[in-house]
């Protein structure tokens, strides 16, 4: 049994974890932390938790080194890196969900977020997206989960950028619902700021941006265009990518292409020609569905769907540390999605 802590556990992805470690054979939490709601119980802040997990929230600004096993950092861009810091010690094996530790490249970090304190560390983190890098996640200390639009994104265009097909510039076009903008008050994400409205935002300065053209990069050198939107619903991405591949290839085949390149992949769940991913369909689940199609002139549509609390963020945070430390990779994340 691993002992796990959360460190920032009363925001929407800290829910998430304690909700799916909660079912974890082989875990147990010992420790959630909040500034905001230190000292009351974790069942206060969320009341479905009375009953089944009511354990008391400590301060995440003490010292908390060699506590567990295994830190989930749910803490914002900047705070991360800190605790990071101070938490290393390449025993404990240490789960970022910011953005902190997702770039190897600092001067691409620094220019999206802002000065990384914590450099020091950034050769031992891996990205961790396990359809690409499970390998390296497998013997990793510390494990920069990626974001959600980029998990979104980089699932659908891998296949063509493995094998090197496709040719310019692509352009990803992400929908989520309002929960990727986290709990705290925001002036953009009130009801009635959302409801009845359809909207993009950050056109050309979205901080994913760079996180999935570095990704994209390491397969072929092609530019890549993202324009994220708001839709007025809870949780869900819908991501559509466009783009031309150097010689066309039918949808049958594009399909076959895929199916090989993932067919070992667990969560990954490709779909027959004419059928496409619908948001509905992987809430509060692990899945990422992808569906396609191609055209006579070479161009093609790619389309995914991920439930960005999970698959984007903490589910896939729990498929990692289930990777490092080699249990079974879908333990505890093998939950159907939630329909209606």
């Amino acid at each position: 049994m691993w002992e796990v802590g959360v460190i920032g556990a009363t925001g929407y992805t800290g829910l998430t974890l304690i909700s799916i470690l909660k079912s974890h054979p082989h875990i147990k939490i010992n420790l959630v932390t909040s500034n905001t709601y230190k000292g009351k119980r974790i069942s206060e802040v969320f009341p479905l938790l009375r009953g089944i997990f009511d354990e008391t929230l400590v301060p995440t600004d003490q010292d908390h080194r060699g506590r567990c096993d295994v830190f989930f950092l749910c803490l914002p861009h900047g705070k991360s890196m800190d605790e990071a810091d101070h938490l290393y010690d390449n025993k404990s094996i240490i789960i970022d969900l910011s953005a902190d530790f997702r770039f190897e490249d600092i001067g691409i970090y620094e220019k999206a977020y802002l000065k990384h304190r914590a450099a020091h560390l950034i050769p031992h983190a891996v990205f961790g997206l396990p359809e690409l890098y499970r390998d390296r996640i497998k013997n990793s200390k510390l494990i920069g989960n990626p974001g959600c639009y980029p998990t979104s994104a980089i699932l659908a265009l891998y296949p063509l950028i493995k094998n090197n097909l496709i040719e310019g510039n692509v352009f990803i076009d992400s929908k989520s619902g309002v929960s990727g903008a986290g709990r705290e008050a925001k002036l953009g994400s009130l009801f009635c700021e959302v409801s009845e409205g359809f909207r993009p935002y950050n056109i050309g300065i979205h901080r994913h941006e760079p996180e999935i053209q570095k990704e994209v990069k390491k397969y072929q050198d092609i530019g890549i265009r993202f324009v994220p939107h708001l839709l007025p619903m809870n949780r869900g991405i819908l991501t559509t990518v466009y783009g031309r591949l150097k010689q066309p290839i039918d949808t049958e085949n594009t399909i076959a292409l895929y199916a090989k390149t993932y067919k070992d992949e667990p969560f990954i769940r490709i779909m027959e020609p004419g059928i496409y991913p619908d948001t509905r369909f992987v809430r509060f689940s692990n899945y990422c569905d992808i569906g396609l199609k191609t055209f006579d002139d070479g161009s093609f549509v790619i389309v995914s769907a991920i439930d960005n609390l999970v698959k984007g963020a903490s589910g896939q945070a729990v498929q990692n540390m289930n990777v490092a430390l080699g249990i079974h990779e879908t333990t505890a994340l093998t939950g159907l999605p939630q329909y209606p």
